[in-house]
């Protein structure tokens, strides 16, 4: 009998996007994973957002939002600047987030230009309580190609955009590693750094599971 094993969920397909909302003067974005066409007539778009985002707060109150569909084309900076850090501490397109990486549509709401090949305007029809997630079941009011660059998958990032685990210490058996919970990093060791920081998402060691392979 095969034994209950969380890693299935690895197995899992799952494209990347970055989600941005506008809210008064504030714009912002965040990196999700699951954006799906549901339905074709009418043509619905679900996308699953995390409650935790400020992006789904914009989202909820405002009913809009746009994603752009992440290419293999993108760097890990897109990942660091829309998904490693909070809108509630930094405005993501502050002058610092250059003008060339996104423009805006016609529903006000940025669209990400840089690394991506699509983007569509979304208008919330419906909203499902999901638990960590609100699922927002959406009409598309515009889409459009931007490049012809294959999609990223989940699989893609992890294995070709995420920067590689650093050797830093050896094990007498196997190899000990701590994964960053919050970015994926990983720390090869047997013992963790109490004041260690991950180089990536600069969280530190609660964060941080202990894995022996």
């Amino acid at each position: 009998m095969p034994e209950f094993n969380n890693k299935a969920m690895y197995k899992l397909a799952y494209g990347l996007f970055v989600c941005t909302a506008t809210q008064g003067d504030k714009k912002n974005g965040c990196i999700i994973n699951t954006a799906v066409q549901v339905a074709s007539d009418p043509n619905t778009i679900s996308i699953a957002v995390n409650k935790a985002n400020y992006t789904h707060d914009m989202i909820k109150a405002t009913m809009a939002c746009n994603i752009s569909v992440i290419s293999k084309e993108a760097t890990f900076d897109l990942f660091k600047h829309f998904g490693f850090q909070s809108g509630r501490d930094v405005d993501k397109f502050s002058a610092d987030y250059a003008p060339s990486n996104y423009a805006l549509a016609d529903n006000g709401i940025p669209y990400i230009t840089a690394g991506t090949n699509a983007y569509f305007s979304l208008k919330v029809k419906e909203l499902v309580d999901l638990g960590s997630h609100t699922l927002f079941i959406c009409e598309p009011t515009f889409m459009t190609v931007l490049s012809d660059a294959q999609s990223c998958t989940y699989e893609f990032y992890q294995s070709d955009i995420k920067p590689k685990p650093q050797a830093v210490g050896t094990t007498p058996k196997g190899e000990t590693v701590w994964r960053c919970t919050i970015c994926g990093y990983e720390y090869v060791g047997e013992d963790l750094p109490d004041d260690f920081i991950c180089p990536i998402c600069k969280h530190g060691k609660d964060d941080f599971e202990k894995i022996i392979r």
